[in-house]
């Protein structure tokens, strides 16, 4: 008798269509999840099978009678049957720890984040756009020196 692998992970989302052999995976390993759940967006995921989640709250100053804006940014397992990458939004649930920093499991990728993508884009021209004047300068000044050579 064989035993049926995929398992209830008592989530009411909807399990991933690819499959995976991580253990630490909530839908498809072992790992059972309970707490807090938090929707955030990916800001980055050069870790292996982790990603750092950021949200943003307003925390009321009682002195100056304002919100200010706060941001939280927490590690989180990425399971392979997930994969979410930098710009998706994404829900995470709490479990136990997993390692000194994590200790959430991404558990749906919802979608992508269309202000950080194009506030990404506009970071990248920015950028091009700089090194372009560097180059022209470097140029220039390299144009000055061999006249001044010839002189």
């Amino acid at each position: 008798m064989e035993k049926n692998k995929e398992r209830k992970s008592g989530i009411k989302m909807e399990a991933p269509t690819e499959k995976c052999d991580d253990r630490n995976c909530p839908f498809h390993g072992s790992l059972k999840i309970h707490g807090r759940t938090f929707e955030g967006t990916v800001v980055s995921s050069r870790m292996n099978k982790t990603v750092t989640v950021s949200w943003q709250r307003l925390k009321y100053v009682r002195k100056y009678e304002r919100s200010e804006l706060k941001f939280t940014k927490i590690h989180a397992h990425n399971p392979p049957c997930i994969n979410a990458q930098k710009g998706d939004k994404v829900v995470i649930m709490e479990t136990r720890p997993l390692s000194k920093t994590k200790s959430c499991v991404v558990v749906q990728k919802i979608g992508r984040d269309v202000a950080a993508e194009l506030k990404e884009q506009a970071m990248d021209e920015s950028i091009r756009e700089k090194r372009k004047e560097k180059k022209v300068e470097k140029e220039s000044e390299e144009v000055e020196e061999v006249k001044v050579e010839e002189e």
